[in-house]
């Protein structure tokens, strides 16, 4: 007579450990969220071929997976698949505005064969809502890097990198015995309240994050800024595991990041201010791929387009495509609608904006909130902020002028939208698992080096969208 193993839902160990389960805002959202997952599965041919290919052979069985990525509809998709293939999935957003609530609640409550319900969900742990404040942002990373059992994962999907930073900086501090203090004057506010929650973290648990960060085989990474945090730690010799690169993949970059924001810059634009965009003077910081994805939007809409660039090559690239390459110091009092897409800090300042036109609308379509000053613009003198809706502000300087910030700049597109449609992000979320597996099954080959998947990976991703 043969005896089933029955293995213990994570939402029923984490309660046993005194833990939260989960933590999002409303599962009563959840039959609206797995609506629009339904129908984004349609959209999204390369995850469900792999989930087809995959049938009954759990590539991913035994790995722990905490994803630190926009919790998204299409990102709903992405961690079903991983969880389908056999993984054990925790989630959190990598953005405090990005997470779409009934998405979150469906992933929660549990696909329809699983039988959850919002009273009695039987999904998988997700720890993201929209509008968290920064100490709850970093609160939910930390959660969902320790499983119930007080392990870690064996695996990340990152986005912007925050599960990869935390991770090292845990370990880093855990060595030398000492968190350094914060400098409120030279640094930003948001590494402050990630200094303090690794405090108390290492205070509360010691030992546990040097062997979270043994335990991790590797980490997959979505985004250019993560990408370069990744660079930055190889060259140094301080990366503690192996690590892929998604974002420079051709089917990533070429396509998500152009294709992705010519869709959702415009969606952002129109669902915050609803301001006819033909005819105004729109200044796009940075003509990488992101760049050029909203540089196409905005003249598709009518706008007048100039592009602000540093790299030569890029520079010349907006000239060949009929774009007046600029320096933003000339048009920073005359554009109405200023964008930045360049991965970098402060490209847009307190005084830039204390100079533009009456109602300039600024946005962010760059990962981090520090392209655009906005330490520097809440120290301004006399400065007021209006909130006009979620996520859009009015800031009004002293002499009555006054600048519209989107997303409190933060990623606009998915702060005041969507963000990428499902199509698009199919392409990235495949690489995305692809990547998760090669580093399961293949980790001590790679070592503590970045790598990207071989072209003819990209190439079968690109096969399975046509």
């Amino acid at each position: 007579m043969s005896t089933a193993t029955v293995t213990e839902h994570a939402f029923e160990a984490a309660r046993k450990a005194g833990r939260e389960p989960f933590k999002v805002a409303d599962l009563n959202l959840a039959e609206w969220g797995r609506k629009e997952i339904r129908l984004a599965e349609h959209e999204m041919p390369g995850l469900m071929a792999l989930r087809e290919r995959y049938k009954g052979q759990k590539p991913l069985a035994g790995a722990r997976i905490m994803g630190s990525l926009h919790m998204t509809i299409q990102t709903a998709v992405l961690i079903e698949t991983l969880d389908l293939l056999g993984a054990d999935v925790r989630w959190v957003s990598c953005n405090i505005f990005s997470t779409q609530d009934h998405a979150a609640a469906a992933v929660v409550v549990g696909r329809p064969e699983t039988g959850g319900t919002p009273e009695a969900p039987k999904g998988i742990p997700v720890f993201a809502w929209k509008g968290e404040t920064l100490e709850e942002y970093w609160w939910c990373t930390a959660e969902a890097l320790r499983w119930p059992d007080g392990k870690g994962p064996t695996l990340i999907v990152d986005d912007g990198g925050d599960a990869t930073l935390f991770v090292h900086k845990a370990h880093e501090f855990e060595k030398t015995g000492r968190v350094p203090e914060f400098d409120p004057e030279n640094e930003p506010e948001e590494w402050g309240v990630v200094l303090e929650t690794l405090r108390r973290e290492l205070k509360e648990r010691p030992g546990v994050w040097t062997a979270i960060a043994e335990g991790i085989r590797g980490v997959s990474e979505e985004t250019t800024t993560g990408v370069h945090r990744l660079y930055e730690m190889q060259k140094s010799g301080t990366l503690l595991f192996p690590a892929i690169n998604v974002n420079d993949s051709v089917t990533k970059s070429k396509f998500d990041n152009i294709y992705g924001c010519r869709h959702s810059l415009p969606d952002g634009l129109a669902r915050a201010t609803d301001v006819m965009l033909g005819g105004k003077l729109a200044v796009v910081c940075g003509y990488g791929e992101v760049g050029k994805g909203c540089a196409q939007a905005l003249r598709g809409q009518g706008c007048r387009v100039v592009i602000t660039e540093i790299d030569p090559i890029c520079a010349l690239q907006a000239a060949m495509e009929g774009y007046e390459v600029v320096r933003l110091e000339d048009v920073v009092e005359t554009a109405d609608i200023f964008i930045t897409a360049t991965g970098n800090f402060n490209i847009i300042t307190a005084e830039h904006m204390a100079r533009m036109k009456d109602k300039a609308i600024v946005g962010n379509i760059g990962h981090f909130d520090n392209e655009i000053d906005m330490a520097g613009l809440k120290k301004v003198p006399g400065i007021r902020r209006v909130n006009i809706k979620p996520q859009y502000d009015e800031w009004i300087f002293p002499d009555g002028h006054s600048v519209l910030i989107l997303a409190e700049g933060r990623l606009l597109n998915l702060g005041c939208a969507t963000g990428h449609p499902s199509f698009v992000m199919s392409a990235s979320f495949t690489n995305q698992v692809l990547a998760q597996i090669e580093l399961h099954q293949n980790a001590e080959q790679i070592g503590r080096n970045v790598i990207m998947l071989p072209k003819k990976l990209d190439e079968e991703v690109a096969r399975l969208h046509l």
